[in-house]
């Protein structure tokens, strides 16, 4: 009898391996081969013509001392750190706009999320369109209102926010997941809060957003992650062909470098080491917020700590 169920539950996982062997193979093949490579291409000079030649840490000691690095970084947490907060902040309004909507949340929710199907590199051309300081469609909406619109492509300490306006376009995802999480809210605890007296915002502090902390959570994380590795519409907009009118300094992020110097200098034992710091800081930064949010997060059946 034991005999035969080992032999049942070996043709079980036989059978669960067949199946997932397609995955397993491109992991291996695509990920995990590329992820090991890299660390040893971090540690040569390699220009892909010829074979690497083993420096040792010497691209880390570089990277640390190239001023480039420090601009690229520098840009990059700072439009992560303004991005984040403000794409959490459109993305919670729309959402308890769309909770209110009745009926009609199924139309908008669609009108939303539309623009998250557009390409990068077109939402980077329009960016460049939209936002032209002369007769770019923001500025001269702006004109309405009596205010003179800055050169958003040109001026490079308007460069960031521009960049940082323009990735609202794909807030509709992150709509989507909040109204998900909105509508699971139970009523009871809503009918509860206003029997004690609660108002509309001691709801919204006490009820709602801890009911929804999991998927704020989720957005901020995911979003925070992408922001560190912001490349394509800022690329096309500032580093495209022939694309030397613009303030590139302004928009130099650190995947953007990274590029530049695999693909365009061959600098692929310095752009591994690169990828393995960013790597290092994305996971920092991930390890942080997730320490964080054992006190902010609640979910359901789980003690407050």
């Amino acid at each position: 009898m034991a005999r035969g169920r080992r032999r049942a539950r070996r043709r079980y996982v036989g059978s669960a391996l067949l199946f997932l062997s397609p995955w397993i193979v491109g992991f291996l093949v695509f990920t995990a081969w590329p992820l090991i490579y890299s660390v040893y291409l971090s540690l040569t000079d390699y220009d892909v013509i010829n074979d690497p030649e083993f420096v040792g840490l010497d691209n880390y000691a570089e990277l640390f001392a190239d001023p480039k690095i420090a601009l690229a970084l520098g840009n990059t947490l700072l439009f992560t750190a303004f991005q984040v907060p403000l794409y959490v902040v459109v993305s919670l309004l729309l959402a308890l706009l769309l909770d209110r909507a009745g009926r009609s949340s199924g139309f908008f929710r669609t009108v939303f999320f539309l623009p998250k199907m557009t390409p990068p590199v077109a939402v980077g051309i329009l960016f460049l369109l939209l936002f032209n300081g002369q007769n770019g469609l923001f500025n001269t909406v702006l004109g309405w209102f009596g205010i003179d619109g800055p050169s958003w492509t040109t001026d490079p300490a308007w460069v960031k926010p521009g960049l940082i306006i323009m990735s609202l376009w794909t807030v509709g995802a992150s709509v989507i997941i909040l109204l998900a999480a909105l509508q699971a809210v139970p009523d009871e605890l809503y009918e509860s809060a206003r029997l004690d007296g609660a108002g509309f915002w001691r709801q919204a502090w006490s009820v709602t957003l801890p009911m929804i902390s999991p998927a704020l959570f989720f957005i901020i994380v995911v979003n925070t992650i992408a922001g560190l590795q912001t490349f394509d519409e800022a690329y096309t907009a500032f580093f495209g062909a022939g694309n030397t009118t613009y303030s590139n300094d302004a928009a130099l992020f650190y995947v953007i470098y990274l590029f530049q110097q695999a693909f365009q200098f061959l600098h692929m034992g310095y752009a591994s080491a690169m990828a393995w710091v960013l790597f290092v800081l994305i996971m920092a930064v991930t390890v942080v917020q997730l320490v964080v949010s054992r006190r902010l997060v609640y979910y359901e059946g789980e003690e407050r700590r």
